[in-house]
């Protein structure tokens, strides 16, 4: 009997709090740890899925992407409803689909969107206790707006990452960034689209608009920062459980 492999690609949705990030460590728990062994678990199969985005430790998505390779008889569209029959409540596959054999979700040019959502008011909101950062004290949302637009198109952003990235160039282009703030909950977002993002880059970014917003940095000072390429003169790093992976688009057909 011939037996045709087959690379199915999941949409996958999850609460990063209890997890160390995506990627499989040691003695870690991770969210790629957990697909591997629920899916193998199912087909029978040796599994390892590959991500397309590898958020850290308590970062959240709505549409991370992965594919894994299986000889399961099991249609691509029916792992979705198999998986999150199996998987823990804080990891849900929105979409499964059988897609080309060849298509690699870090290799394939795309588009990512991320956000991250900041608390602003006197005391926090328990239910966005582990979804975002809560900061107390006044920050100045037309600034910030106005440094986000430094941002937009392509740029040298050594700057906005972290130590320890191995990147063969840290050059990006952003899309668009938007600074929008909804008053009845105190809340306000800060969402970035661009063709890719270096080691912390989003949160980095993120940290700069707050440093901005509470008068620290001023937007004028933007274009510098950016060109100067020192991680120094950025601002912090935000925390880790602001930030959320929204989707990827590829530019290519995939299935």
């Amino acid at each position: 009997m011939v037996i045709f492999m087959k690379r199915v690609m999941l949409i996958v949705s999850y609460d990063g709090t209890n997890y160390h990030g995506w990627q499989v460590q040691p003695s870690a728990v991770t969210i790629e740890g957990v697909l591997n062994e629920k899916i193998s678990e199912l087909t029978g199969e040796s599994i390892q899925v590959i991500g397309a985005s590898r958020t850290d430790a308590g970062v959240h998505a709505l549409g991370n992407v992965a594919v894994f390779d299986t000889e399961s008889r099991i249609p691509g569209e029916k792992f979705s409803y198999a998986l999150n029959q199996r998987l823990p409540e804080d990891i849900v596959i929105q979409r499964s689909t059988e897609v080309d054999g060849e298509f690699h979700p870090r290799h394939c040019d795309c588009i990512k969107t991320y956000e991250y959502t900041i608390i602003n008011r006197t005391f926090p909101l328990p239910e966005y206790r582990n979804t975002a950062y809560f900061y107390y004290g006044p920050l100045q949302i037309e600034p910030m707006r106005k440094a986000a637009k430094a941002f937009l198109g392509e740029h040298d952003f050594a700057g906005f990452c972290s130590a320890g990235a191995q990147v063969q160039t840290t050059v990006r282009t952003i899309y668009s960034l938007e600074v929008m703030q909804d008053l009845a909950e105190s809340k306000i977002k800060i969402r970035v689209t661009g063709n890719g993002f270096l080691y912390n880059m989003v949160r980095i970014i993120a940290g700069t608009l707050l440093e901005v917003g509470k008068g620290a940095i001023s937007p004028e000072d933007m274009d510098g920062i950016i060109a100067s390429c020192d991680r120094q003169k950025a601002g912090p790093t935000a925390p880790a459980k602001g930030l959320k992976l929204l989707g990827i688009e590829y530019q290519e057909k995939i299935v």
